[in-house]
């Protein structure tokens, strides 16, 4: 059963959230690709909506696999992570879980988590996570296409650039303003690689919080940026000629009755120098044994693909992971150990991902890692992009997929998957993200009628 709070605490919610001004909550969860999806309810029926008043047709909904006569299923807001819309502060929003005949519904990928989570508390462990957010505020042009909003913001090399930091800055102090009243403890923001685009960084936090505050901060950047006459998008690849719009995952797992962090130790007892502790390793040892697999999760789109290239249609390198290993602070890997250590971080993770997902995956086979006592190897330290694939191939790297088709069939062929997931799971998964691609791979696009259509 999912865990509902007594009658007596919810008044007290209730009525604190009556006295801040709050008129409606919105219980909210995520389809398989992510999507918030829920009702909106007035606050007089929170009582109700918190024993799963709120009843869905799975059917509607991508990735919940239900066919059109099943039973509706519920969603049971999540009370401690109640989020008071800053923009428009009548509004509640809270994090909801679904349930069918008063069970966890496994197919909702935040019940997902929290099941994997279990597993780690069974070994003593608990999982914190911070979510690198990439986005690009945009506009539209005369002509429908995509640009940065200010002109001037066209540097070949454009990331720290401060000029443009000032002219978007209206937008930009309402998300950083929000993020620190929220409590989330912003450190850092800054113009990102590409024309247009930004990144926010704040503090990491326990992994279903931080999934939570992530899929909350894609909303409130979109609303910030109607209000600017503009769009915010955290699509993968917006641009050919531009970097993309990365999520890395960085992450760590603490004891839980000290909550010491059980990665970090210092540089001069990790014989790689790189203060990662053997559970460390053996967590990254998981997560690039189902590498391959993991892929379809942290990059989930078509478009993530024009994100995991080495240089692509640009004058230098993309930044993005195209290799299934790992180094201390080199970019060219696709897992991480940062500077000081203590948390490894996972690069082919991008703004599509369905974080819930994504991280029930990863801490998974970062488990299974510290189960089987998995062995990563030696940090790879040289830039992997200037390998010639003879150098690449006697250090024994290989590609993560290249193509999402690619990456679907390495996650349809890992037991692993299905371990974690369940069949019925993984088969959503694979079934919406197979007619993603034939879609994709059945249209004509303007590239193909701009080089074709004169030529036969």
């Amino acid at each position: 059963m999912i865990e509902v709070k007594p009658d007596a605490e919810i008044s007290a919610i209730q009525d604190d959230l009556k006295r801040r001004g709050v008129k409606y909550c919105m219980g909210t969860y995520v389809d398989i690709h992510g999507i918030p999806k829920g009702k909106v309810v007035p606050l007089s029926h929170l009582h109700h909506m918190a024993h799963g008043s709120e009843l869905y047709t799975g059917y509607a909904l991508d990735g919940l696999g239900q066919a059109p006569n099943d039973d509706e299923i519920a969603s049971v807001p999540d009370l401690d992570q109640i989020i008071q819309l800053p923009w428009q502060p009548e509004v509640a929003w809270m994090p909801a879980d679904n349930t069918l005949y008063g069970e966890p519904y496994m197919l909702n990928t935040r019940v997902l988590l929290k099941s994997v989570l279990k597993q780690a508390e069974a070994m003593g462990f608990g999982m914190n996570l911070g979510i690198e957010a990439e986005v690009f505020l945009l506009k539209k042009d005369e002509n429908g296409k995509l640009v940065a909003p200010d002109p001037d913001d066209k540097l070949k090399k454009p990331c720290y650039d401060t000029r443009a930091f000032l002219s978007n800055f209206s937008w930009l102090d309402k998300m950083a303003t929000s993020i620190n009243e929220l409590g989330w403890g912003l450190y850092s923001f800054d113009h990102e690689d590409a024309n247009g685009q930004f990144e926010f960084d704040f503090n990491y936090a326990d992994a279903v919080t931080t999934c939570d505050r992530f899929t909350f901060l894609k909303m409130m950047a979109k609303e910030y940026a109607k209000e600017e006459g503009l769009l915010a998008t955290f699509m993968p690849k917006p641009f050919s000629n531009k970097t993309g719009n990365g999520a890395h995952f960085n992450m760590s797992l603490y004891d839980l009755e000290t909550r010491e962090n059980l990665f970090q130790c210092r540089p001069s007892d990790d014989p790689n120098g790189l203060g990662l502790t053997e559970l460390g390793y053996q967590f990254i040892g998981g997560i690039l044994k189902h590498g391959p697999a993991l892929c379809a999760v942290f990059a989930p789109t078509v478009n993530s693909y024009k994100r995991l290239v080495r240089q692509g249609d640009m004058p230098y390198f993309t930044w993005a992971p195209v290799f299934n290993s790992y180094g201390s602070n080199n970019r060219t890997n696709s897992v991480r150990v940062p500077m000081g250590g203590g948390r490894c971080e996972s690069r082919n993770a991008d703004g599509a991902v369905n974080p819930y997902l994504a991280c029930a995956l990863v801490l998974a086979a970062g488990l299974e890692g510290v189960r089987e006592a998995i062995d990563p190897g030696k940090p790879q330290e040289t830039n992997l992009y200037e390998l010639s694939e003879q150098e690449r191939e006697e250090l024994g790297i290989g590609f993560l997929p290249r193509t999402l088709d690619e990456a679907i069939t390495a996650f349809d062929a890992d037991p692993f998957v299905e371990q974690v997931l369940g069949k019925e799971l993984k088969q959503e998964f694979i079934r919406y993200k197979r007619a993603e691609w034939n879609e994709y791979h059945t249209a004509v696009s303007q590239w193909e009628i701009e080089k074709y259509s004169h030529l036969f």
